[in-house]
């Protein structure tokens, strides 16, 4: 942020806002490590598709061209990396957007671990929806909703990376956000905001919301859904589900007089089935975010300290 301070950079938004010949471009990168590469669910390769989608999508953006730059492993399956990049040709297909530029590069054995991919994304932003990446249009009785279950990626990857077995099945939520967004943009829905919930999980994008407009946040924990497989786990791993990353989950924050028009139709795409409204923004807390517990408690959800969980993505 020091060394290449400019007012684009200063937003901190998932994708920056180009102005560009009198248009609105959104743009953003991303890197992916992820360990394992392949897990229930998806691998490396749709990851970082999905996940390049998102950030363009959560901006208000219509994706549109993605790159992507490989650093291979010597040794490296071929076998593998066939695998990986067809899943990614299939994500891009399905959702609408081109792989126009690329790059490879190989490196000695040891040197990295099996593979990474860089995937930078470039999306058409309307004027009208600029606001969104920035939320300056917040205000108190905005409501807060949620596509569906959290904590599904975070616990996955653990599971995978650690050959944990378990009785019920569980799977990574990886998934391009676009399609559902869009639909809501395009019914008119009064949209003040939208980011994915990844690393630092639904806890930490509301706590940083909260900061960045000086506002108060109060949810309801009983309508947040969480699957009871993964609410055990985090359980027995002694992890907050609501700081754990999701890879297919975007928060919304609306105008109140859209909230039952928006949760009907997220619940009609097959990524909203589970479309929840988990809270608004307030008056009160200014600054911090205020979990209503299920047993009638209340605590504060500040931003996430100490480790977390490393190579998720």
């Amino acid at each position: 942020m020091k060394q290449f301070d400019n007012e684009m950079l200063k937003l901190q938004s998932d994708s920056a806002v180009l102005n560009i010949n009198s248009k609105k471009l959104a743009f953003t990168t991303d890197s992916y490590v992820v360990t394992p590469i392949f897990f229930p669910g998806g691998n490396i390769g749709k990851l970082a598709v999905c996940g390049t989608i998102n950030d363009l999508a959560v901006s208000g953006a219509r994706p549109l061209y993605l790159s992507a730059s490989f650093i291979i492993e010597e040794g490296f399956s071929v076998d593998d990396l066939k695998t990986i990049v067809l899943s990614m040709a299939e994500e891009a297909q399905k959702s609408g957007v081109r792989v126009v530029a690329g790059d490879t590069k190989v490196v000695e054995k040891g040197k990295c671990d099996q593979l990474f991919i860089t995937t930078t994304g470039v999306g058409e932003l309307k004027q009208e929806l600029s606001h969104i990446s920035s939320g300056k249009n917040i205000q108190a009785g905005d409501k807060i909703l949620i596509n569906g279950s959290v904590a599904d990626h975070g616990i996955t990857i653990l599971s995978a990376r650690e050959n944990l077995q378990f009785e019920e099945d569980i799977q990574s939520d990886c998934a391009s956000l676009n399609g559902l967004i869009q639909k809501v943009l395009d019914a008119g829905i009064n949209v003040k905001f939208m980011r994915d919930a990844t690393r630092g999980g639904v806890a930490t994008v509301l706590a940083e919301i909260a900061r960045m407009r000086k506002a108060g946040i109060e949810i309801k924990e009983e309508a947040i859904f969480i699957r009871e497989s993964i609410r055990g786990l985090c359980e027995v791993l002694g992890y907050d589900p609501l700081y754990v990353a999701n890879e297919g989950k975007v928060i919304m924050i609306i105008d109140p007089k859209d909230e039952k028009k928006a949760l009907e139709i997220m619940k009609q795409h097959s990524l909203g089935k589970e479309s929840s409204v988990i809270g608004e923004i307030c008056e009160d807390h200014n600054e911090f975010v205020v979990l209503n517990t299920c047993i009638g408690g209340r605590r504060i959800l500040d931003l996430l300290t100490g480790e977390q969980l490393p190579r998720i993505c």
